[in-house]
């Protein structure tokens, strides 16, 4: 098999290992676990966080410095192709993008992204537009409002 022939489906099920079933299938007596210790016993899980000894590398690495995860405003994109199933001249807000399934709830920011054509009338309210979103909903004929944040 060459490279280029791999495809998503290849490898996607592998055959379970049958164990203990002699030596033969190169999985009999200890099973692939050796023998004695830990490893052997049943129940045993290995630690991934183990260097053998060397410091691991969560201690190594300094832990200072501010993070802003906590606080990073994060948007739920739509796209202007997924707008073309509003009628023509309709109002799309929040609100009516929560209803029709493609954000999750409408209390959450929504940022209009510009992927896909749009040939309908929409006067779009948003948080945040992609400039290119932007001038498709103008060239088409609607308008792009920013909506106001509300906690």
């Amino acid at each position: 098999m060459l490279n280029h022939e791999i495809t998503s489906v290849v490898g996607k099920h592998t055959k379970r290992r049958r164990l203990g079933r002699g030596t033969g299938s190169g999985h009999g007596k200890t099973c692939g676990r050796g023998h004695k210790g830990s490893g052997s016993r049943a129940g045993s899980t290995a630690v991934s966080l183990s260097e053998g000894g060397q410091m691991p590398l969560f201690r190594r690495v300094p832990k200072r410095g501010f993070n802003n995860y906590k606080f990073a405003q994060r948007c739920e994109i739509v796209n202007i192709c997924q707008l073309e199933r509003f009628e023509d001249g309709a109002v799309v807000e929040p609100e009516q993008l929560s209803a029709a399934g493609l954000i999750a709830k409408n209390t959450s920011r929504v940022k209009i992204l510009g992927k896909g054509n749009l040939t309908k009338k929409l006067q779009v309210t948003a948080h945040r537009f992609s400039k290119s979103a932007e001038q498709k909903i103008i060239a088409s004929g609607g308008k792009a409002n920013l909506a106001t944040l509300h906690k």
